[in-house]
């Protein structure tokens, strides 16, 4: 075997674990395909995220290969997180030597792995690159932003991914910007035809009813304020009264609404696996979230869409109508579904490339090893 490329891929969070399979599916097809010159892959988990329905379960679930290295730094502040991921990271890199380094999104486990590289002179590849909420108060603007511009290779998205990054100046930088499609439909394909197959009963197994509105709350913004959390499950309460609402509950907010003694309402389920995941979104009439992921997920199986929060990296889903920014006030949220209960879709535009982001991404990556 001749290894003609050496990665390393960088995850930490459960988004990332969903993508990281899309490219390490297009590796090993790479790889079939020409046994005398392979792409070698080392996966490294940072330990961002620790709950085992947050991480373990998708490695088992998603076939995705185990990790190489893996550490544990979780349960600290976002300052102290990110510096002791760089030090790990580092320490690896050092050792290894890889050609590259892939990061994906937005997390610390992203920033950390860019930065890392960046110090030991090795080009970055970033997956998810040119988004942009422009709330500056969001962690996860400063960590896209910061990784943008360290990186050699920007994969973006959606061509508002492009634009955003040529206003600002990107194309006058030493840098490839590429619109590769979204790794995210990617795997929403795959996995939904493979779940189609196993005939995942979730709804029997989980004793859901068979029309619900589905949930997700997790964005620190809007967990860590008793105002906040208590406008959003207001709101979901309300619902609840008229549709059944679904919510799954990420740990930082189950959290949250133990210490600020909340009333839940809703069906209330823990996070739930990929293809479960899959299944209730699918089964859904409509989402209700603050993830960026599951806004995404809901256009790609043709599900309107209410983002809780007052900005969104995805600002197509909202010009195409597919998406309301509703805020976090009950009312608000209220009227939003109702709005969007209205609408009439037509689920006509392709906005996130064509299913095969993978392959794109692979081909950038030995495109650059010949230059």
């Amino acid at each position: 075997m001749n290894e003609i490329l050496k990665i390393i891929t960088v995850v930490g969070a459960r988004p990332q674990f969903i993508k990281a399979a899309v490219l390490s599916r297009a590796i090993a097809r790479y790889n079939d395909l020409h046994p005398n010159a392979q792409i070698r892959e080392l996966i490294l988990h940072t330990g961002q995220h620790f709950d085992e329905q947050m991480s373990d379960i998708f490695f088992r679930e998603m076939n995705i290969p185990k990790p190489d290295f893996q550490f544990s730094l979780n349960r600290l502040p976002h300052g102290a997180m990110t510096g002791r991921m760089l030090e790990h990271i580092e320490g690896v890199l050092i050792d290894e030597k890889p050609d590259l380094i892939v990061v994906y999104g937005d997390t610390n486990s992203t920033l950390a792995g860019a930065l890392a590289a960046s110090k030991c002179g090795i080009p970055i590849v970033h997956v998810e690159a040119g988004l942009r909420s422009y709330n500056m108060s969001m962690p996860e603007e400063i960590n896209r932003i910061l990784t943008d511009r360290v990186s050699s290779i920007l994969c973006c998205p959606s061509k508002q991914s492009v634009d955003n990054l040529r206003l600002e100046g990107f194309d006058q930088f030493d840098v490839d910007v590429v619109m590769t499609g979204d790794v995210m439909y990617d795997a929403a394909l795959f996995y939904s035809d493979l779940s189609d197959r196993e005939r995942q009963s979730t709804p029997d197994k989980l004793n859901l009813p068979e029309q619900y509105l589905l949930a997700t709350i997790h964005r620190a913004e809007n967990t860590d304020d008793f105002n906040t959390l208590s406008g959003i499950v207001e709101g979901l309460n309300t619902i609840h009264r008229h549709t059944p609402v679904v919510l799954t509950l990420h740990p930082r907010t189950k959290a949250a609404i133990d210490r600020f003694e909340l009333n839940v309402e809703c069906i209330v389920l823990p996070p739930l696996g990929y293809f479960d995941m899959l299944r209730c979104i699918k089964d859904s009439e409509m989402i209700i979230t603050d993830s960026g992921g599951l806004q995404k997920e809901a256009y790609f199986f043709q599900k309107p869409c209410i983002t809780v929060r007052s900005e969104t990296e995805w600002v197509e889903l909202v010009e195409q109508g597919y998406n309301i920014l509703a805020g976090t006030k009950a009312s608000d949220i209220l009227a939003a579904v109702k709005e969007m209960s209205a609408r009439e879709f037509t689920w006509s535009s392709q906005l996130y490339g064509d299913g095969h982001a993978g392959e794109h991404i692979v081909d950038l990556l030995l495109a650059w090893k010949k230059e």
